[in-house]
Formats: C-alpha cells, structure tokens, sequence
C-alpha cells in the first residue's frame, strides 16, 4: 500500500527570513494523525535567507539529519564541532543526553535550501555526538546511495536506530528499485523534480508511506532527487 502525502497539504512555517514546509507536525502545527511515520519523526524542508539562522537551542534523544540541497549552512555545537554543510554533504548530529547547537547561512547573497531529519533513536540517553560525511554527485547518480544507517555500512554516517536512508539523483527517464526486507517499511521524499513510484505521480515536495509493497520501482519524469527511508 502506498500512501502519498502531497506537498499542499504539508504545514507551512513563514518567518520572513525562514520558509519552511513540515511533513509531520512540528512546533506550533500539530496533528496526532500526523505525527511521523514508524521512527521518522520529522522532515522539514528549509530555505533560510542569507545572513539569517537558527541560534543556538537545544535538543535531546534525537537522531538529527542534516541534507543540503543548494546553498550552505554553517554548524556549531557544544561539543565542540564547526563545519559548513554543502549540497552532497550528509551531516549526523545525535543529541542524546542533551545538545546545544545553532545553523545559521553564511552567505552574504545567496539562500540555502535544506532538509532536517528527526529519527527516534533506538532508546533514550545515548551520549551525543557528531558526523558529517560527503557523497558526491557521481555516487548518488543513478542509484539508491545509502548515506546513513545503523552500522555506518558503506561508508554512510551512523545512527542509533534500526533505519537506513538513501539519496538518488535521478536523470529523466531513469529508473532505481528497491526491495524492503520482511516487515519493513518505507518513505519516499522527493526533494526535487518529480517520480513514478509503482505507478503513482509524486512530484517536488511530496512524500509517501510505503507498506507491504513485495518492491519499490522509482522512475524519473524529469531531473529529480529523491530520499528514501527503509523502517522497521
């Protein structure tokens, strides 16, 4: 079965210098028939003004997924870590315990777009900590590129649940599978362009659970790039 999630119907941030879709309910939008799917807790697409950010603020017991789509973001945090998050870059930061961190634009012209990911992690009261690893357009190009996961395998960053996620750039036309293991679960996101998935239209923005399907077969109706997220 899948369940498709249009980009109209996701709640909706503005602040000026923020615009912010969410697909699940987030700060003051709240649902409780919408609030994640499996361990996915939050996706929300962000596009941040130049010269403008999130201050410092603090989180814990969650696994934070940082995806850039164009643009840069610059990190800080209270464990000591400072870096600027690029498009292909894939940054983990689990807050555990308790974490204190900022994500602001340093560009002085340009936005950064950008996806936050919450995953639940697998029990409370991890000790925090921090990765951030790049994959390049040629690695994510026509294929399903595993980019986090509970082991770190392939070179993805790690996370303290039993998830993987995989990034696809998709050319027009061009198609990727994948095949959910017994009992798993599936979301689609698509942060660009536009998809045949098993016969369904999902286009940018729009997002989809996927449940007792035997196979996921991704077409691109155009130049597109896709998430995915394998659940238990």
């Amino acid at each position: 079965m899948i369940s498709v999630l249009p980009s109209s119907a996701r709640f909706h941030t503005e602040a000026g210098w923020l615009d912010s879709h969410h697909t699940f309910s987030f700060a003051d939008h709240y649902d409780p028939e919408r609030l994640g799917f499996r361990a996915l807790r939050v996706i929300n697409d962000d596009r941040v003004e130049p010269g403008r950010g999130f201050g410092s603020h603090s989180h814990r017991d969650m696994e934070i997924i940082t995806y850039v789509l164009s643009g840069e973001l610059a990190h800080k945090d209270s464990m000591g870590n400072g870096s600027v998050i690029r498009p292909g870059d894939v940054q983990r930061m689990s807050a555990g315990t308790g974490v204190v961190h900022s994500e602001t634009n340093p560009s002085r012209s340009e936005p950064v777009h950008f996806l936050q990911i919450w995953i639940v992690p697998d029990r409370p009261g991890h000790r925090p900590g921090y990765e951030q690893k790049a994959f390049s357009e040629t690695d994510r190009r026509g294929k399903l590129r595993l980019v986090a996961s509970r082991d770190g395998r392939e070179g993805s960053v790690s996370i303290h649940q039993d998830a993987s996620v995989y990034a696809g750039l998709l050319e027009p036309g061009e198609r990727v599978s994948h095949v959910p293991g017994p009992g798993r679960h599936s979301w689609v996101h698509v942060a660009r362009g536009s998809i045949d998935l098993n016969g369904k239209t999902l286009r940018e923005g729009d997002g989809a659970a996927v449940t007792d399907e035997r196979r996921l077969d991704v077409t691109a109706k155009d130049g597109s790039e896709i998430l995915l997220f394998d659940l238990a």
